[in-house]
């Protein structure tokens, strides 16, 4: 039995909610990051895109692009609470949801056609996002969760697709490839160095090619490329928290040995987080001192899921925490305000040029192991 399967996008999200929030901006190119010299635009509305601004661009390049732009530097609270507005009315309504970041959703209506009628009711909720939270919503319904986010990239802005069971590959074939989930710009280049322009052309091609050159990536490519994806809606569930710890068989004043700890679980916790597509808003230190006497401190800060950032701010806790300069038994961090967020998010962060490292970093540790990657300062490290 063939799935039925929604994918609604958010339309140009963080530019939608600065329109909410203020009028006047509708209508004008408004770009979302990038303000200053080393700033990367994180959003831009479709105005902006007509001068060929896009996401992931130095602010430099989108200033010169589009000289008559409105930048605005963000408010991921605000972005964070109207996510949370719609993700409230999508649980209320589907059968079983999955937020896939921020301003993403699916949704697996099977078994319910014949009760709800699936196209209906993409269009019943995307009525009710609009009325009760004034953004629009852009939905594809298909047989899994590829091909119905390629249908909302080309039924973009406001809009819907369906593609029939058995429609797949009329629906892709004709489509450039940079269109295909994991083809990025280098895989693009690649491809186009083969002939590859169209993903009929890359579905044609034997999967034992594409393996060949892409190693295990290249067999989902081709099935992606072919209309194939058995990949599972995942129950959305909101996690509260994450936390790690550590208790040493022999107290300790070595400052220096507790904070490279520290950088092990802030990386730990980091490299989870991005394997969730989450970013954290708080982050919390505690010390346990010898005599069992527990002390915590806490700060809020700016959403991210960055090593660098994170690891300073555990250090700065610290220093603020360890005052008595006593033995200590146990130190630990926890993160809270999770929030669902991918890689567009960190873009506010002038350092995204470090993304590309942690998503190596990531890879490396999946593939072969947690240990396989880390800092200088926690190798080796042993208590005083």
């Amino acid at each position: 039995m063939s799935r039925s399967i929604i994918h609604l996008d958010l339309d140009s999200f963080f530019v939608s909610v600065e329109c909410l929030k203020n009028t006047s901006l509708k209508g004008k190119p408004v770009i979302v990051g990038g303000s200053n010299e080393r700033g990367v635009v994180a959003a831009c509305s479709y105005e902006a895109r007509k001068y060929g601004v896009h996401s992931a661009m130095a602010g430099r390049i989108a200033k010169q692009l589009c000289p008559d732009a409105i930048f605005i530097r963000g408010d991921f609270d605000s972005y964070s609470q109207y996510s949370e507005a719609v993700t409230d009315i999508m649980i209320i309504e589907s059968p079983l949801l999955e937020k896939a970041s921020i301003d993403e959703f699916y949704v697996d209506m099977t078994g319910m056609e014949r009760f709800l009628g699936c196209y209906k009711w993409a269009n019943n909720v995307k009525k009710r996002i609009l009325k009760e939270v004034g953004l629009n919503v852009t939905f594809g319904l298909s047989a899994n969760k590829t091909v119905s986010k390629v249908a909302v990239g080309e039924a973009k802005p406001n809009g819907q697709i369906y593609v029939p069971y058995g429609q797949e590959k009329p629906f892709l074939y004709p489509l450039p490839i940079n269109k295909m989930p994991m083809v990025g710009q280098q895989t693009s280049h690649l491809l186009k160095t083969m002939g590859v322009y169209t993903v009929g052309t890359l579905g044609s091609l034997p999967m034992r090619m594409l393996e060949g050159v892409f190693g295990q990536n290249g067999r989902s490519i081709w099935e992606k490329a072919n209309g194939m994806d058995n990949s599972p809606v995942v129950p959305y569930s909101a996690q509260k928290s994450m936390s790690k710890e550590s208790t040493y068989n022999q107290d300790t004043t070595d400052t220096k040995f507790l904070k490279a700890e520290l950088t092990q679980m802030v990386m730990a916790l980091a490299s989870d987080l991005r394997g969730m597509k989450q970013m954290t808003g708080c982050m919390n230190v505690k010390i346990r001192y010898a005599n069992f006497d527990t002390h915590t401190r806490q700060v809020q800060i700016p959403y991210t899921a960055a090593d660098h950032l994170l690891i300073d701010y555990a250090h700065e806790l610290f220093d603020k925490l360890y005052s008595r300069r006593m033995l200590i038994r146990l130190i630990g961090v926890r993160l809270s305000k999770l929030v669902t967020g991918a890689n567009q998010l960190m873009l506010f962060d002038n350092s995204a040029k470090l993304e590309p490292l942690y998503q190596a970093m990531d890879y490396l540790k999946k593939r072969y192991g947690k240990q396989t990657v880390q800092r200088a300062v926690a190798v080796g490290n042993k208590a005083a």
